[in-house]
């Protein structure tokens, strides 16, 4: 499996959005780290290959550099 980095959200990609930051309503800045950590975590178990997840943390911290 590659990482796949094309729109793969379908038509309820806002929706899924709003859904992540409701999650983080009324939480203290760690309460959000942790749900974020725990939601990182739960999403790399799904995903299960090793290397598609290291593609996707180089890609992500890139990101930040640009």
């Amino acid at each position: 499996m590659s990482l796949n980095t094309d729109f793969n959200l379908g038509p309820d990609s806002d929706s899924l959005f709003n859904d992540v930051l409701a999650a983080h309503e009324g939480l203290s800045r760690e309460q959000s780290e942790q749900l974020n950590a725990g939601l990182i975590l739960i999403l790399m178990n799904h995903i299960g290959d090793s290397a598609v997840i290291r593609e996707a943390i180089a890609g992500a911290r890139a990101a930040l550099d640009r």
